[in-house]
């Protein structure tokens, strides 16, 4: 099977994608709730002929090969969407108050192609291709409670790949951008300070602990963590979003909590942070006579791109899609004349990056100037169908050809 074949396969399957696509984006669901969606993507394997394994609350697997000794490649799509009215102008929206505004439909449907092309090919495999269909990415839980539940496992997965689709991208439908070895996305911490004070009559505030100023300067202190105890080169954003306290303008209320994130590019920067975090809400709440508890809650840590990966992925990827459609982070940075840029958005295969070596692709899947002129987890974002047939064989592909070159 050459690329050109493999490429004319996935552009046959083009109807069934979009059907499956727009299947999708009409019944998105949240988090580890993919009644749905599992049960779709389930009954359309085993019509394939494959037998999926739950793995994890909400998380299918299934193998493709093994008839061939030889290695294990991982391919993974998430499955989940976000809790946001859809405003986007497409017959297909969808009307549940949730939204696949980040895409997650879009690789889920190439997926599912993938694993078409797969089984047609089956016996040529060299090795085993695992197929890994996850969810809740967007609370960045779902990639650590697959690998918990064993995903990573029996067979033992030896390398891995991510597709995300980016919408309003300058560059045509297709063009696939190979991550930099190293780290590509950072971890994320979600977090929560309760601030404890003592509720009393606005009018006389010293029967009372103002839990409201105490809450003020914690936040103004926060900030001078990145100001005054970071290097110059330790990238980090702490963002507080929330601060909630008080039922009435005459009464000092008991407590005040605020919710935040922080994302760092750099696991000793993420812990120093996290540390003084509570050590200076704990400080500044008792200077204003009142407690403070910072707590953490999902997250992830950072993505990290392995070297080798990353070199063959681009090279496979320009066999499939000619030179003018792969570009290296790095072959991008010097086309603009700047550096090679790292996403700002964290993304929870990472979990899957720091147990095997990985690589995360960006698909462009639409141009500003076409009408896609939003970026994803806004809620009039749409994506270019015309990427589904390409994304299929760009996941099918590179494991077939990482596990011809790789193997046992």
């Amino acid at each position: 099977m050459t690329s050109k074949e493999l490429l004319q396969e996935a552009e046959s399957l083009r109807d069934t994608l979009l059907t499956e696509r727009r299947t999708l984006h009409q019944h998105p669901e949240t988090g580890f709730d993919l009644r749905f969606t599992k049960d779709y993507v389930k009954q359309k394997l085993t019509a394939m002929g494959y037998a999926p394994t739950d793995c994890g609350k909400a998380g299918l697997v299934v193998l493709a090969g093994g008839k061939k000794p030889g290695k294990v490649f991982l391919i993974r799509a998430d499955m989940d969407a976000l809790p946001m009215e859809e405003e986007a102008d497409v017959p297909f929206a969808a009307r549940n108050g949730n939204m696949h505004a980040c895409g997650h439909d879009m690789h889920t449907a190439m997926l599912l192609g993938a694993a078409r092309l797969l089984k047609a090919h089956e016996e040529e495999i060299r090795g085993t291709i695992k197929l890994m269909f996850q969810p809740a990415e967007e609370i960045f839980e779902g990639s650590h409670d697959m690998i918990e539940s064993g995903v990573l496992e029996n067979p033992r997965v030896d390398a891995a790949l991510m597709i995300h689709v980016m919408a309003g991208m300058p560059f045509p439908a297709g063009t696939v951008v190979v991550s930099a070895p190293g780290v590509s996305a950072p971890a994320a911490d979600y977090f929560a300070i309760k601030v404890q004070g003592k509720g009393c009559h606005g009018s006389m505030p010293n029967t009372g602990i103002d839990p409201l100023t105490a809450a003020a300067h914690i936040l103004i202190a926060l900030q001078e963590i990145h100001a005054r105890e970071l290097a110059l080169g330790d990238r980090a954003v702490l963002t507080i979003g929330t601060m909630n306290g008080g039922t009435a303008s005459n009464i000092i209320p008991d407590t005040v909590t605020m919710g935040g994130s922080l994302r760092t590019f750099d696991e000793e920067t993420r812990g120093f942070i996290k540390e003084r975090m509570a050590e200076i809400a704990q400080g500044t709440a008792s200077a204003f006579r009142a407690a403070a508890e910072v707590t953490f809650g999902s997250g992830c840590p950072t993505l990290v791109n392995d070297k080798e990966l990353s070199v063959c992925a681009r090279s496979y990827l320009k066999e499939l899609l000619g030179d003018g459609k792969v570009f290296s982070a790095a072959e991008l940075a010097a086309m603009g004349g700047g550096k090679a840029s790292k996403t700002a958005g964290s993304e929870d295969f990472a979990y899957v990056s720091q147990e095997v070596p990985s690589i995360m692709l960006a698909l462009a899947a639409g141009q500003p100037e076409k009408g896609y002129c939003y970026a994803q987890h806004n809620p009039m974002v749409k994506f270019d169908e015309d990427v589904l047939c390409g994304g299929s064989a760009v996941y099918a592909y590179t494991a077939l050809r990482w596990l011809e070159e790789h193997p046992e």
